[in-house]
């Protein structure tokens, strides 16, 4: 079975991994495409893989280990063995490290130029070690916000003085967020100015919650909405377009927006809107606007010809 396959591969991987005693790599990425995979493994036969790695490769300078079970001590390992080299780190869906074994990364690799991981490793102490004199400024920093248990899981907050103090150290960082949430998950997120740059509702997000958006993420560049249900969501694009004067790529699933306000939002923003992806689904014909009749006027508005994306007949 490929479940099989992809664990013995995993396997396989390791084993190679811990035979390079006298390999010095700059770059390593762990792959899974498909689970199990090294997340399947004995963590003890993992570890010992990596750890050979990071004493041996004195000047690693990419590492990419999602999906793995890396944990605190390895990550010591990694710092004590390459901490002036490492310039990316891809830890999203790590679950045995813990905001420590991350925080004691930045504390260190102070040439960390992007960094990947879940929300739940993201702290004040963490954006403020990044935000240090003697670190570099962070050029890009994603953040994976999911929910693994629906009302279960508590999200912290962050404050708003750790944001500032990061931005004003990197100040054309990319901030990336993903959001795989539920409704009511949401209350600890857009409370006050946030830094994103790059947005992505996975889930349904409410009105309410993109209402907040516009008002909050002034640095925003894109946007994407994967649902929101069955309530217009006119006022919120706008306000979204009057605030967010970098945006410069939508994109709309299973959400509704009256053809008027799309246009107007289209008007407001402009020629900067490089990517334009609506469902036809989502726009909502109104006395001023037909189908036929948005083609052209929002093709005026971007100084090219747009058309909405289809759904497939298939």
């Amino acid at each position: 079975t490929c479940q099989g396959c992809s664990k013995e591969s995993a396997e396989a991987a390791c084993n190679i991994l811990s035979q390079l005693v006298n390999c010095s790599l700059k770059t390593l990425g762990l792959i899974s495409t498909a689970r199990p995979s090294f997340m399947d493994l004995p963590k003890s036969h993992f570890i010992s893989a990596l750890t050979v790695v990071f004493v041996n490769s004195k000047s690693l300078s990419s590492l990419k280990i999602d999906d793995t079970p890396v944990d605190d001590p390895s990550l010591k390992v990694l710092v004590a063995n390459n901490s002036d080299t490492l310039k990316l780190l891809k830890m999203s869906s790590c679950p045995h490290v813990s905001p420590a074994g991350v925080l004691c990364v930045a504390d260190h690799c102070h040439g960390l130029r992007e960094l990947a991981l879940n929300y739940h490793l993201l702290s004040d102490e963490l954006l403020l070690a990044l935000s240090s004199e003697k670190h570099v400024r962070l050029e890009h920093l994603r953040i994976d916000v999911v929910s693994e248990n629906p009302g279960q899981t508590h999200f912290h907050t962050i404050q708003k003085s750790s944001w500032d103090a990061f931005i004003k150290h990197s100040p054309k960082v990319n901030l990336v967020m993903y959001f795989f949430l539920y409704e009511e998950e949401f209350d600890p997120f857009f409370r006050y100015e946030t830094p994103v740059t790059h947005l992505y509702f996975g889930r349904s997000v409410s009105k309410d919650v993109l209402g907040r958006v516009g008002m909050t993420c002034p640095r925003l560049v894109e946007l994407v909405v994967c649902a929101n249900g069955l309530r217009p969501l006119d006022e919120e694009l706008i306000r979204i377009a009057e605030r967010c004067k970098n945006l410069s790529a939508i994109g709309l699933g299973e959400c509704e927006v009256s053809c008027s306000a799309f246009v107007e939002f289209v008007k407001m923003c402009g020629g900067r809107l490089s990517q334009l992806s609506i469902m036809e689904e989502v726009l909502i014909p109104d006395q001023k606007y037909s189908l036929e009749q948005i083609h052209w006027e929002v093709s005026k508005h971007l100084g090219r010809v747009w058309f909405p994306d289809m759904m497939p007949t298939w």
